[in-house]
């Protein structure tokens, strides 16, 4: 059964934007928690509310148990533009820090040194512009519409990229590449972000949530332990030496291994295989000629026994 819920703080009934209903929009389908930015007038431009909301919906994901993965998209065809710059003009960015107005726990939304407990898939169409593209970087797989934009572009307005791209894009995409876009500000096409390794998948126009969701179910159907500690893994490691790493690693493991979680899929594999007749193992070519020893005959003797091996005699 689809579950839908809407979250957002106290508004008026007509909201601020103009746009229809909140900032955000959060949405359960199965055990995928779907947050959508819904300000697609201002091309999904951040706003106080929207960043709250998703703070929240962040909060939601890592307690709630039944929520295994979720999915970050915009609304009207657009990702997210990054700061809405018709309100900067109102009230300049940096006047928030003098004032001491700032809170920096919204910085959370763009999930700079935040990174959630559960696989974050961001669906993008349309353009993910400035903040739009920091948040990309937070998010744990990627898809995007052909038609998606990309792009850094604080330095031509003469701003910081206070989403963390300064320190995390080197970190995800080759060093001189990631400072091309940031010290240049240009933008960047979809096919461009998956070979540079900044998205993952590109699909049609349209259907990037549908790939998403289509991603989301396959990572639900897992053991959400186990994928959890791979993210986990994943994020503690990141930078360490090798040997150090690996010690976290087996120790993460070992509790997946040693979970109930583990014990009955294992369980439930064991009994799923009594009920279906495996087919018999082929060997392959090259371990069967591996086994002749050197200086006998010729290797293909070894190839043509292998091929007895995986092909039943027919019978006369």
């Amino acid at each position: 059964m689809r579950k839908a819920v809407l979250v957002a703080p106290n508004t008026s009934e007509t909201p601020a934007n103009g746009e229809s209903g909140p900032d955000a929009l959060v949405e359960q389908r199965g055990q995928t928690l779907i947050v959508t930015m819904n300000r697609p007038s201002p091309r999904n431009a951040l706003s106080g509310e929207m960043m709250q909301i998703m703070v929240e919906a962040w909060d939601r994901v890592d307690n709630d148990p039944d929520i295994r993965c979720c999915i970050l998209t915009g609304a009207g065809g657009y990702f997210c533009a990054g700061m809405d710059l018709k309100a900067a003009t109102k009230k300049p960015p940096g006047d928030s820090f003098k004032d001491g107005s700032y809170d920096p726990s919204r910085i959370d939304a763009l999930l700079k040194g935040r990174r959630l407990k559960k696989p974050l898939i961001s669906a993008v169409e349309g353009p993910a512009i400035a903040g739009g593209t920091e948040i990309l970087q937070g998010t744990d797989i990627r898809v995007a519409a052909e038609s998606a934009e990309f792009g850094i572009s604080e330095a031509k307005w003469s701003l910081y990229p206070m989403g963390g791209s300064a320190v995390r894009l080197v970190r995800q995409i080759p060093y001189t590449v990631a400072c091309d876009l940031l010290l240049t500000g240009r933008h960047i096409t979809a096919a461009e972000a998956k070979e540079m390794g900044l998205v993952g998948h590109v699909v049609p126009d349209g259907q990037a949530l549908t790939k998403a969701l289509e991603i989301a179910e396959i990572i639900a159907a897992n053991g959400p332990l186990a994928v959890q500690a791979i993210l986990r893994t994943i994020r503690e490691t990141e930078g360490m030496h090798e040997n150090e790493a690996f010690k976290i690693d087996t120790r993460i493991g070992i509790e997946v291994f040693l979970s109930d979680d583990a014990k009955e899929r294992r369980s439930a594999g064991v009994r799923a295989e009594a009920q279906t007749q495996l087919p018999e193992p082929l060997i392959s070519r090259s371990a069967c000629s591996a086994q002749w020893p050197a200086g006998s005959e010729d290797d293909r003797h070894g190839l043509q026994a292998a091929d007895k091996v995986r092909r039943p005699q027919r019978q006369p």
